[in-house]
């Protein structure tokens, strides 16, 4: 007999297009302001005595450098600090931080900084367990080897790196990024101090907050979502949108620093479980081409990915927008999806960041370089993800609508 419980509502009884889902958490978050003063203490439980530190010259003069080698130090661990990572970090990088550590009789691997560390920490990983060059690790599962621990130190709200068993690394002669991820290359830990992020000059914040917000929506749209992706999507955005115009006009505010650095997490989560879709894969080239920062890039982009992008998941969007309180119970799919652009697109003015292409690059994008865009974007392996199907077509209206 079927109850009025099981009959009422069906539709809410649907799963979402990839429901089924292998959900296999394998970082240990440890979260709170003045939480960074426990790496050494964290690093001893592996028992490790030799650590690489890799981090960027920036946080090397902002003293938070010192601090963690002075927290090793005094847990009676040796470090070796690689501190050379360039921003969106290329194969050369990676090899030089291998290079480097190859000196050392390295145990454990601690990245410290933004997602440009992290990553580079982990493609040296990858190389250093398991030989080759990281074109060799481009996709999922390249690897043989298990590969040695590493803790994320994350001290930007943006790429939710240490959430991820991926790392993002270019290729220095083509400046593609090549996405190279193994269970293997997952963060044993990630150390979330808030107070780290508040040394971040304000361009930085803007960059790498947008950069989040535009992971929990679009992994929360993906063919690839689910039940836990959209969990840590949905939360992602309530706290990233809710903190971030406070950061903007209260950068000290911990409180809100805090939110921001979660909720970048939550969405690095996200992605980990469902991935990304056009937005990323649209930034790609344009990074590529004219070094535009990733934050700007897929800032720019996804308003005009969500109107592309409506007509299948307006739904999903509304509920984002209603989340933001954009939208209300009586704005249809379409409203709200609109509502949903046009609120991040004045989330890009609070942040003082370009809102169109024009205003982005200083190059003139002709019908030749415009074709280049659009082959090279279709390609790009999150297009495969995005809810609406991607062509080279595509992509070209999405880069005409950013102008």
């Amino acid at each position: 007999m079927t109850s009025a419980a099981q009959t009422a509502h069906p539709r809410n009884l649907q799963l979402p297009v990839g429901a089924a889902f292998d959900f296999q958490p394998r970082t240990r978050v440890v979260f709170g302001a003045g939480s960074f003063a426990s790496l050494g203490q964290i690093a001893a439980e592996f028992q490790k005595k030799q650590v690489l530190l890799v981090t960027d010259p920036g946080l090397k003069a902002a003293g938070h450098c010192l601090t963690a080698v002075n927290s090793l130090q005094a847990a009676g661990i040796s470090v070796a600090v690689f501190d050379d990572v360039a921003p969106n970090p290329t194969t050369d990088d990676v090899d030089r931080c291998v290079a480097f550590a190859k000196e050392h009789q390295i145990e454990l691997i601690i990245g410290l900084g933004g997602g440009s560390s992290m990553d580079c920490a982990k493609g040296a990983n990858f190389l250093l367990t398991n030989g080759g060059r990281m074109q060799d690790y481009r996709g999922v599962g390249r690897a043989t080897k298990d590969m040695l621990p590493m803790i994320a130190v994350p001290t930007t709200s943006g790429t939710g790196s240490e959430a991820q068993s991926f790392a993002v690394i270019a290729d220095a002669k083509t400046h593609m990024k090549m996405p190279c991820g193994d269970p293997r290359a997952a963060c044993k830990v990630a150390i979330l101090d808030p107070e780290l992020t508040i040394t971040m000059p304000q361009s930085v914040a803007a960059a790498t907050g947008i950069d989040a917000m535009t992971h929990a929506i679009e992994s929360y749209v993906t063919t690839r979502r689910n039940p836990v992706s959209q969990m840590f999507a949905r939360q992602a955005w309530q706290l990233l949108s809710n903190a971030f115009p406070i950061v903007m006009e209260q950068p000290d505010n911990v409180e809100a620093r805090g939110h921001m650095l979660l909720g970048s997490h939550f969405a690095g989560a996200a992605i980990e479980n469902s991935m990304l879709g056009a937005t990323h894969a649209a930034a790609n080239p344009l990074s590529a081409h004219f070094s535009t920062v990733h934050g700007i890039a897929v800032g720019l982009l996804l308003p005009h990915v969500i109107r592309w992008n409506s007509s299948e998941v307006g739904r999903l969007y509304r509920e984002l927008a209603m989340s933001a309180g954009w939208a209300g119970r009586a704005d249809s799919a379409e409203e709200a999806s609109e509502g949903l652009a046009n609120g991040f697109t004045e989330l890009l003015r609070i942040g003082q960041m370009p809102t169109s292409l024009k205003d982005a690059i200083t190059t003139a994008i002709g019908p030749i370089l415009m074709e280049t865009l659009a082959t090279e974007a279709s390609q790009q392996w999150t297009a495969n993800f995005n809810p609406r199907t991607m062509d080279v077509d595509s992509f070209r209206e999405i880069y005409r609508n950013a102008i």
